[in-house]
């Protein structure tokens, strides 16, 4: 069953860089729904490979990305973890956005991580 502690877990492995510790938290059928893309749900990556190219990108991008002070929250099988992005972006504009995660679990596997944040302009 998805804990609190795991989350804290996928948090901290996403501030350490570690695309290996993110898909150990991820299902064999995982998918991701990026913020941003051409579609309704931004862009969707589906099965493992993909959604493992698409986390190591964001820091090939922004290679001091941090989630900051994420906060989660489970009900059953879905979960949400707030959080304030900050990096640098390649242009060297700073980015601060305020963010969450909307997931859905099997067990202890995240099947379902679909990204949301405001967008300053």
């Amino acid at each position: 069953m998805m804990t609190i502690a795991l989350l804290e877990a996928f948090a901290a492995a996403w501030n350490a860089h570690d695309v290996d510790a993110l898909m150990s938290f991820m299902s064999e059928d995982c998918v991701f729904e990026s913020s941003a893309g051409p579609d309704a749900c931004g862009t969707r990556y589906t099965g493992r490979d993909a959604v493992r190219a698409s986390y190591a990108a964001v820091w090939q991008a922004i290679p001091d990305a941090r989630w900051n002070n994420p906060v989660h929250f489970i009900s059953g099988d879905r979960g949400l973890s707030e959080w304030t992005f900050t990096g640098t972006s390649p242009n060297g504009s700073r980015i601060e956005v305020t963010g969450c995660d909307v997931f859905t679990f099997r067990g202890a596997k995240i099947v379902v991580k679909n990204s949301y944040r405001k967008q300053r302009t």
